[in-house]
C-alpha cells in the first residue's frame, strides 16, 4: 500500500521573476511542499480558498503594500502563517508588523535561505504540535462523554446522567455526594469536560490528603518572603483554575478557620495571596464532594452554616453500587475488556456461577472495589472462563450503621422508613410495598 505524504501549501508573492524563482526553489527542495507563486497582493487574495499553510510575502509589491496584504490575510483566516520578506532593514516596521500578526520579518541577503528554511521547519514543528493538541482534545471531550466514562443503564443512574445533563449547561455550582468509590471525581471531570469550559483547566484538590496547615497556600498561593522557604510567589489552585473548574473534593474536612477564608473568596470571587495585600480576582466553576452528609456536619458544628448556603448548588446524589441492579455486571464487562486490552490476555467471559456471585455481593467498596476485584480475577482466571472460585470478596465486614446508635424502636422504625423514603424519592406507596407495612403508617409518621 502506498504511504500518502503530508503536503504543505505554501504561496510566494513576490513581483520580482527572478527572486520569486529563487524562493521557490529554495522551499522546493523539501519534497513535501506545495509552492504556488504569484506576483501581485490581489493575486494571492484572491486564491485563499485554496488555503495555503504558509504566504511568504514581499513587503514592497506593486499594487498593495504588506502591510495592508498581511491584513487581509489575516482577516480571511488567521491560522496562515506569513513571512515578510523585505529588501528593507527597518526594525520599527519589523516590530509593527510581528504585532499585526506577522510571524517573521526577513531581510533580502546572503542569509535569507537559511532563515526561510529555518521559520519553515519552526512554522510545520508548531502546526504538527497544534494538530496533535487540537487531536488529544477531541479524544478527551469523546473520552468524557457521559456514556463513554460512567457506566449504567439503572435508574439511579439515568437520574444522574439527567442532572449531569444540567450541570453542563450552566455554571452552577455542583455538590457531588456519595459513599467512597462511587466516582465522584469521574463525575466532576465528565461534567468539566462536556461544559463551555472544556478549554480551560480542570483541577481537583483533595482536602482529606493535604496537611491544614499547608492547604490555604495550596488553595490560594502566596508572595515571596510570606514564610521561610517561600523563595518566589506560588499560584494557588484558584488562579491555576482560572476560566475552569476548581474540584474541591473532600471539603468538609477543611477545619473552620479555613472555612471562612473559603467563604469570602467564592463570595467576592477573588482572594489573597498568603503574604499578600492585593486582592487576585477569579473565574472558576466550583464542584465539590463529599461522602459526609455537609447538613450533619453544620449541626456538629464541624462546618460553617454560612459556606453550607453557599455552597448549595446542583446536588447529584451519586448511588451505592449495591442499588444499581444489574449495573454490577455492565461494569464488570467493562472492567475485565480494560483488563484483557491493558495486561495482553486473552479472551475472557465470566461463567454463570461467577455473575450470580457478582450480584450477591453488597460492594461496600463500591465501582472501585469492584474494578479490583475484576483485575484480580481476570489474573486468577486458569482458562478463557472467570469461574466463581476465582472471584474474592475482601471488602472490609462493618456492623450496619444503624446498630451503632443506641435508640428505642420506635426510633428505630422511623430511621428505617426514612431511609427507604430517601432511597424511593418519597415514593410512599412503594415504600409501604417495599416494607410490607401500611402506608398510613407512613402518613402519620411524617404527619408526626
Amino acid at each position: 500500500m502506498a504511504i500518502q505524504i503530508e503536503t504543505t501549501k505554501i504561496f510566494v508573492v513576490e513581483d520580482d521573476p527572478m527572486y520569486q524563482r529563487m524562493v521557490k526553489y529554495f522551499m522546493e527542495l523539501n519534497p513535501d511542499h506545495e509552492v504556488i507563486t504569484f506576483g501581485t497582493g490581489q493575486e494571492c487574495l484572491d486564491n485563499l480558498e485554496l488555503q495555503p499553510a504558509i504566504i511568504s510575502l514581499d513587503y514592497t509589491l506593486p499594487d498593495l503594500s504588506g502591510r495592508e496584504v498581511l491584513q487581509k490575510i489575516k482577516n480571511y483566516n488567521s491560522d496562515i502563517v506569513v513571512l515578510i520578506l523585505s529588501g528593507q532593514q527597518d526594525i520599527s516596521t519589523a516590530v509593527q508588523l510581528l504585532k499585526e500578526g506577522a510571524y517573521d520579518y526577513i531581510t533580502k541577503d546572503k542569509e535569507t535561505k537559511d532563515r526561510l528554511l529555518n521559520a519553515l521547519t519552526h512554522i510545520k514543528q508548531h502546526n504538527k504540535l497544534k494538530r496533535e493538541v487540537e487531536q488529544l482534545k477531541k479524544e478527551l471531550q469523546v473520552k468524557y462523554q457521559f456514556g463513554n466514562t460512567i457506566i449504567g443503564n439503572s435508574q439511579a443512574m439515568q437520574r444522574v446522567f439527567a442532572l449531569m445533563e444540567k450541570a453542563v449547561r450552566s455554571n452552577i455550582t455542583v455538590v457531588v455526594t456519595g459513599e467512597t468509590g462511587t466516582g465522584k471525581e469521574l463525575v466532576a471531570k465528565s461534567i468539566h469536560h462536556n461544559s463551555a469550559r472544556r478549554k480551560a483547566p480542570f483541577i481537583a484538590v483533595s482536602m482529606g490528603a493535604i496537611p491544614q496547615e499547608l492547604l490555604e497556600s495550596e488553595l490560594f498561593g502566596y508572595e515571596k518572603g510570606a514564610f521561610t522557604g517561600a523563595v518566589s510567589r506560588k499560584k494557588g489552585q484558584f488562579e491555576l483554575a482560572d476560566k475552569g473548574t476548581l474540584f474541591l473534593d473532600e471539603i468538609a474536612e477543611i477545619e473552620l478557620p479555613l472555612q471562612a477564608k473559603l467563604l469570602r473568596a467564592l463570595q467576592e470571587r477573588e482572594f489573597i495571596r498568603l503574604g499578600g495585600e492585593k486582592p487576585v480576582a477569579f473565574d472558576v466553576r466550583i464542584i465539590i464532594a463529599s461522602h459526609k452528609d455537609l447538613a450533619e456536619e453544620v449541626r456538629k458544628g464541624n462546618f460553617r452554616e454560612d459556606l453550607y448556603y453557599r455552597l448549595l448548588g446542583l446536588n447529584i446524589q451519586l448511588p451505592p453500587l449495591r442499588e444499581r441492579d444489574k449495573d454490577v455486571l455492565l461494569l464488570a464487562n467493562h472492567f475485565l475488556a480494560e483488563a484483557i486490552q491493558r495486561d495482553q490476555l486473552s479472551s475472557l467471559h465470566f461463567s454463570k456461577g461467577a455473575k450470580q456471585k457478582l450480584m450477591s455481593y453488597s460492594y461496600p467498596g463500591n465501582v472501585r472495589e469492584l474494578q479490583a476485584m475484576i483485575d484480580l480475577a481476570a489474573v486468577m482466571a486458569l482458562g478463557d472462563v472467570i469461574q466463581p472460585e476465582d472471584i474474592e470478596f475482601r471488602g472490609l465486614k462493618r456492623e450496619a450503621d444503624i446498630l451503632t446508635e443506641e435508640m428505642t424502636l420506635e426510633e428505630y422504625k422511623q430511621k428505617i422508613i426514612f431511609h427507604f423514603l430517601k432511597k424511593y424519592d418519597r415514593n410512599v406507596l412503594l415504600v409501604a410495598k417495599k416494607l410490607d407495612i401500611g402506608k398510613s403508617t407512613i402518613y402519620r409518621m411524617l404527619k408526626e
